[in-house]
């Protein structure tokens, strides 16, 4: 099992702050810089608004082809739930610079809270993974309702990723559990931010905590379990704000490596020597 690991989005301007990643680095060299530590991103920037075909090739060259992209969906197929067949083309399409690299990971079904399992819910979700068949897609799904067997074993027999999450103990979020439905994996870490997971202002106070080296103990020896089941795992660390998630990934790669998975970081030598000493 090959384990990719990164973070929610590369352009996080936090990062910046006196000690951190992007500390004196321009915010064009954000994600070269990015590239030389992790090998995974997680794309958020298009759920807002989806890049060009130009815009992912600008990606391939800044991370000199040695990171791989997973591309969350625009909102109109997971919020609003209204998209045309325009949206599906342009989604489908233009991240292929990445597919010609070799770096695209799957697309991310990011659904909200709000979305419950009612009859129509399925129908729609169904509709989704129909129009995304021959690409790998990885749903998550925040509210408790769909965490079950069966749900998990429908997606199985239609080859779609269950995003298995670690959320806080808020109440009516599914358990924190690594499930297998495909070939492939999919991990995101939100933290355990309890107090402010409901009540939060942003984003970025929801996923205002520092997981401890036991907890990613606790994920390492779940990882550990299914590596027979997975060719490929991405974990994908979402608690970025003041680069708390920086400081995990560390933790987590050497538990993982205690625990008999291998990990490998980036090779300063895949990257041409550009002066910055980091």
């Amino acid at each position: 099992m090959r384990v990719y690991i990164g973070c929610g989005g590369y352009s996080n301007d936090d990062w910046a702050a006196p000690g951190l990643l992007y500390d004196g680095v321009r915010k064009d060299d954000y994600l070269a810089t990015y590239a030389r530590h992790f090998d995974a991103a997680e794309l958020n920037s298009s759920f807002y608004a989806i890049p060009g075909i130009k815009a992912f090739g600008g990606m391939v060259r800044r991370s000199a082809g040695q990171v791989r992209f997973t591309v969350k969906l625009h909102r109109v197929f997971t919020h609003d739930r209204a998209p045309t067949d325009a949206d599906f083309d342009r989604m489908l399409q233009s991240p292929e610079p990445l597919r010609e690299a070799g770096v695209l990971g799957p697309y991310l079904a990011q659904f909200p809270y709000s979305f419950h399992r009612t009859p129509a819910n399925r129908r729609y979700l169904q509709m989704l993974t129909e129009r995304f068949a021959g690409h790998e897609l990885a749903v998550e799904m925040r509210h408790e309702g769909w965490d079950l067997p069966d749900v998990r074993q429908g997606m199985a027999e239609r080859g779609v990723i269950w995003v298995s999450p670690d959320y806080p103990p808020a109440g009516g979020l599914p358990e924190p559990q690594l499930h297998v439905t495909a070939d492939v994996g999919y991990l995101r870490l939100h933290g355990r931010n309890a107090a402010n997971w409901w009540d939060g202002q942003s984003a970025a106070e929801r996923h205002d905590y520092r997981y401890t080296r036991a907890e990613m103990d606790e994920w390492a020896q779940k990882i550990a379990l299914v590596t027979d089941d997975l060719s490929e795992l991405y974990v994908f660390f979402e608690n970025t704000t003041q680069g708390h998630a920086l400081k995990n990934i560390p933790m987590l790669r050497d538990a993982l490596n205690a625990h008999g998975v291998p990990v490998e970081a980036p090779d300063p030598l895949d990257f041409p020597d550009d002066g910055r000493l980091l």
